[in-house]
């Protein structure tokens, strides 16, 4: 078995190395809710590559969760609470203009200080949230 550290490791070279990619080839930044938003805004000319990048995370989810089931595990909470979170994750990446890997990965490897206050309000909020989440169940 390989060490989970190893695995972070790994996964994170990915993410990175698939951001790089995608912003030496079509100058573009990897984060998920505008390539995904873009899809419904933008020209037709520009879906392509959105939707080749969206279908592949889709199929690197479905390949890690048939090679190695217990490391994805089943979802904690119903389903109607996974679409509520969701819906306020995707809110919150319109309203801040970006998503954690957008500002997270991208931004704050470019030094964009608004990525870096960003990311400090989603840890920010995010701790807060699990502790509440915590104290309630």
């Amino acid at each position: 078995m390989v060490s989970k550290w190893l695995l972070g490791l790994l996964g994170g070279a990915l993410i990175g190395s698939g951001s790089a990619l995608l912003l030496a080839t079509h100058g573009r930044i990897a984060g998920i809710s505008g390539i995904a938003g873009g899809l419904v805004e933008r020209a037709a000319s520009d879906r392509a590559w959105r939707l080749a990048f969206l279908a592949g995370l889709a199929v690197v989810g479905i390949v890690a969760a048939a090679v190695m089931p217990g490391a994805i595990g089943a979802p904690v909470r119903s389903l109607g609470a996974m679409a509520v979170a969701g819906l306020l994750v995707g809110f919150g990446a319109r309203l801040g203009d970006g998503c954690t890997s957008g500002h997270g990965v991208c931004g704050l490897s470019r030094g964009s200080v608004r990525s870096l206050v960003a990311v400090g309000t989603f840890m920010v909020s995010g701790a807060i949230t699990a502790i509440v989440a915590a104290r309630l169940s």
